[in-house]
């Protein structure tokens, strides 16, 4: 299979037309990034799993709502309706059956929003997803920084406090990998990024109680250096869903599909194998 060809694809839903890659054939698998960056994060992990997956797959990367190449958020939302934005992108790329959800933080809390469904979802990976609201003292700190990233854009010390809260100190002193979340800062408009912001961090809500009406077959991924998700709180949270798997990738922080795509790939693939259709 190649695994380097590709095209894209402009996807009609509720906030706006999103921007997704598209790479393979087969089964429809949805990877769903992080807010501040875009789908190039996953750009390290698509070719090892596809090398590895059991079944081929159709592998679709979508920029979120408001991010990468996607259209400008316009309004505040909320994660429900990017979730609702998320299936109007299902019905647009034809899924005619569950499909397999990989998120990356904000993609992984609209995950957990669709896995109620096992008609929208066969499987969910919700990978550094903290099911609580953002922590008071995060909060805080993004308090004070939104007026400048509305301002002045990712420049100075809001870029330094994405780049932290993304990366370790070793994954942002290679150049290479921090040049993906650099380049994903500057496709967005400050405004879009600005409302991204407000909507889908800020405003986010606790789903903790949401936990027991999961469906499907779960992996939540924690890293060993996430302090508003540790692997402690994702194992809480897979306690309260049923049948969910944890994993812990160490040497990460936030972008774990980028930082360490070959342990993650291991993971997630391991998952895959054992679901049945």
């Amino acid at each position: 299979m190649d695994t380097f060809t590709e095209h894209s694809e402009r996807i009609e839903t509720r906030l706006g037309n999103l921007n997704a890659r598209v790479r393979g054939t087969g089964r429809l698998t949805v990877l769903w990034s992080s807010m501040f960056v875009d789908s190039h994060t996953w750009d390290r992990i698509v070719p090892l799993l596809m090398d590895a997956s059991a079944i081929p797959r159709r592998f679709v990367l979508i920029d979120p709502p408001g991010l990468g190449l996607s259209d400008a958020l316009i309004r505040r939302s909320t994660i429900a309706e990017a979730a609702d934005a998320a299936r109007d992108a299902l019905v647009a790329l034809g899924a005619t059956e569950p499909v397999d959800w990989m998120g990356n933080a904000f993609g992984g809390h609209v995950g957990l929003n669709l896995a109620t469904d096992p008609t929208t979802l066969r499987s969910l990976v919700a990978i550094s997803s903290p099911t609580e609201p953002i922590a008071p003292h995060l909060r805080r700190k993004i308090g004070l920084l939104h007026p400048l990233l509305r301002v002045a854009g990712p420049v100075g010390p809001v870029r330094d406090a994405i780049v932290d809260a993304m990366l370790t100190e070793e994954s942002a002193s290679t150049p290479s990998t921090l040049q993906v979340v650099l380049d994903s800062l500057q496709r967005p408009t400050r405004a879009s990024m600005s409302l991204a912001l407000r909507s889908f961090i800020i405003d986010r809500t606790d789903v903790t109680d949401r936990l027991t009406d999961i469906r499907v077959p779960s992996l939540f991924v924690a890293s060993d250096d996430r302090g508003d998700w540790s692997p402690e709180d994702a194992e809480r949270a897979a306690s309260l869903t049923r049948g969910a798997q944890l994993a812990t990738i160490e040497g990460a922080r936030t972008l774990i599909p980028l930082e360490q795509p070959a342990r993650l790939a291991a993971a997630i693939n391991g998952f895959w194998d054992q679901l049945v259709d």
